[in-house]
Formats: structure tokens, C-alpha cells, sequence
């Protein structure tokens, strides 16, 4: 699949990869920051942002896709960041082809699987998505009003809204049905076969308040990327992008220049 990509430039490429429920804007701090060293491909992966929509979500064929799209561009090899789920994406991609990753960083997820139930319920967001009734002349105010009594952090209500595409024919840019159906995969983590240690340049960062990278997922970590650095950003949870963007952006530059 060809991903909807925004790309700047001929110098070299840093392509972003954002989580779930996300888009390219959702990495928008780091790749205009990057921009001004680095060539940035933003993509929306699959069943996100203006990306099309199918049911395969493996992450291996997620990988796939963003070596179908970089195909198009010439871009044989490029350093891959990716937030969650773009980061289990990242991952895959360098254990299935890894010369065609320069270098590779992950912002707060481990090649690991994770319960079902772990930080924001996948399945409690969809249903309560499910709430708003997509009729005529939807606002995103009243969808907003309608999501609250089921998701009441208003951070998390605003960047969910931003899937929704409010007016006389509204419509989710994700695609709830098959994000759905593909949580296990995505909450999930199996190896490529056979899979091979990554030897590139790798680094991993997590918020402090996260728990998203445990003692033992740094271990699991290390294992299928035995260079990789394991930073960790103060005062910051999952979404450390957001909460410490000026951090987040100094690590990630330092290790691109290194």
C-alpha cells in the first residue's frame, strides 16, 4: 500500500512514523524541527490520516508499506522514528530489511506484547467513538459533549477528534472496523522468521512516568538490538513527544548527527 506521505527536500531522510489513532501531524513538533537538517517523510499508516484503508494490520505488512512508499520516492534507505505503534512499525522494518535502515528510534514501546488493558483501553476508545452519532450537521463540539462522559481527559478527547471529519456528511478518517479487529496484532509483538539482531544504530527513549518500557522490555529490546542506547525523558508519559517536545527533540537530533 502507498501511504500518504509529506516530504521535504533531497537531504537525508528521517521518516516518522506516528501511534495509533494518530496521523503525520500527530509527530508535527518533531518533524518541523527536523526539517531544518533532515529530509522529513511524514506518513499516515494505514487505515489513519489520508491513507487507505485494509483490514491487514500485521506489522509486518505495516513495514512493508512504508518500503512500498518510500519505493516511489527513490529512497532506498532511511532512518525510521516511530511513537507505539509507528515504533513497533519502525522495528519490524529494521529486523526485516535492514539495509534499507540507516538508523532507527523509538519513542516508548518495546518489541514486546502488551495486555489488552495496558494504558488506554484500545477496545474503550472504539466504543466510545462508536457513541457519537455521525448525523448532518455534526460539530465537533457536540462530539466532543457526546465523548466526555466516556473519555474525560479533554487532551485525549482533542487529539481523538481529530480523526473525525465533523459537517453534512461526517466521517472517521480511521477505519474503527478494522483497527478493531486488529488489536491483538497491534497490542501484540512476534519476531520476523528467521530473525536476525538488527546491528544499525538504534535508540529507544520513554517518559519516566511510562510503563510502557519495563526492565524486562529493555532486555527483549537489546536482545533484537544489541547497539541500542535506552534513554529516558523526565517528567513525561507515553505521549513524551507532547508533554517534553523540546527533550525529545534534543535526543533525537544528537543521535542523528552522531
Amino acid at each position: 500500500m502507498i501511504l500518504n506521505a509529506t516530504i521535504q527536500d533531497d537531504r537525508k531522510p528521517v521518516v516518522l512514523l506516528h501511534g495509533l489513532y494518530g496521523s503525520a501531524r500527530s509527530l508535527g513538533v518533531i518533524g518541523r524541527a527536523l526539517a531544518q537538517s533532515w529530509r522529513t517523510v511524514s506518513l499516515d499508516i494505514r487505515n489513519h490520516g489520508a491513507s487507505s484503508h485494509a483490514p491487514d494490520m500485521q506489522y509486518a505488512t505495516m513495514a512493508d508499506d512504508v518500503f512500498e512508499t518510500l519505493d516511489q520516492f527513490g529512497i532506498t534507505q532511511a532512518t525510521l522514528i516511530g511513537h507505539s505503534v509507528g515504533g513497533k512499525i519502525a522495528m519490524m522494518a529494521a529486523l526485516r530489511a535492514p539495509e534499507r535502515v540507516a538508523s532507527l528510534a523509538v519513542m516508548d514501546i518495546a518489541p514486546v506484547a502488551y495486555p489488552p488493558d495496558h494504558g488506554n483501553s484500545a477496545d474503550g476508545v472504539i466504543d466510545a467513538l462508536r457513541t457519537i452519532d455521525l448525523h448532518p450537521g455534526l460539530t465537533r463540539r457536540e462530539a466532543d459533549t457526546t465523548l466526555a462522559s466516556r473519555i474525560p481527559d479533554p487532551g485525549l478527547r482533542g487529539f481523538l477528534l481529530q480523526n473525525l471529519v465533523p459537517g453534512e456528511a461526517p466521517y472517521w478518517r480511521i477505519d474503527l472496523d478494522a483497527i478493531e479487529a486488529a488489536m491483538p496484532n497491534l497490542t501484540g509483538w512476534q519476531d520476523p522468521k528467521p530473525c536476525k539482531p538488527y546491528m544499525g544504530r538504534a535508540l529507544f527513549i520513554h517518559g519516566d512516568k511510562s510503563d510502557y518500557v519495563s526492565a524486562g522490555a529493555a532486555t527483549e529490546i537489546r536482545t533484537r538490538f544489541p547497539h541500542a542506547l535506552i534513554r529516558t525523558i523526565p517528567n513525561a508519559g507515553h505521549w513524551l513527544h507532547a508533554e517534553q517536545p523540546d527533550t525529545v527533540v534534543a535526543v533525537l537530533e544528537d543521535f542523528l548527527k552522531q
